[in-house]
């Protein structure tokens, strides 16, 4: 095999900048910000808001107002997650844990996505798997197959 060849594995193998592409900051291909306001909210941020809204949605309202026992309460609670995520993130861009974690649901525009947008977010949500699965934008694919990205207030 010529040496001056390059390896068909070197791109795969040892990662994509194993092969000398620089993939920028997280965002960038879509024209955010690398820091602040706009910018792609990280896995710590929206990790720690859907742990929040699944507690509202569990010991809040499926256990304390509605008398839900805690077997019964998970396929509840995800109901109501479920509806929290159309008529919130719908209407104001974001949950009671995206606004304590300081982030919005944003159109690829940067504006508030529109109701299918959201109907198709929250469906692949709730399935959990395209949420674990994410892009080099921090993008899982539910926010992919939406057209949205999470972005910083």
């Amino acid at each position: 095999m010529d040496s001056r060849q390059p390896r068909w594995t070197q791109t795969w193998l040892g990662g994509v900048r194993a092969g000398g592409a620089d993939l920028g900051y997280p965002g960038e291909r879509l024209g955010l910000p690398e820091r602040g306001s706009g910018a792609v909210a990280g896995w710590g941020r929206r990790i720690g808001a859907i742990v929040i809204d699944w507690l509202i949605c569990t010991w809040a309202i499926a256990q304390g107002l509605l008398g839900f026992s805690t077997a019964d309460a998970g396929w509840v609670s995800l109901g109501i997650l479920a509806l929290e995520y159309v008529l919130l993130v719908g209407t104001i861009g974001m949950t009671f844990g995206m606004r304590l974690m300081n982030f919005r649901i944003a159109s690829l525009d940067g504006g508030r996505p529109n109701l299918v947008q959201v109907l198709v977010r929250t469906f692949l949500l709730i399935l959990a798997v395209p949420a674990l699965i994410f892009d080099r934008d921090q993008r899982g694919l539910h926010d992919r197959a939406a057209g949205t990205v999470a972005v910083r207030l």
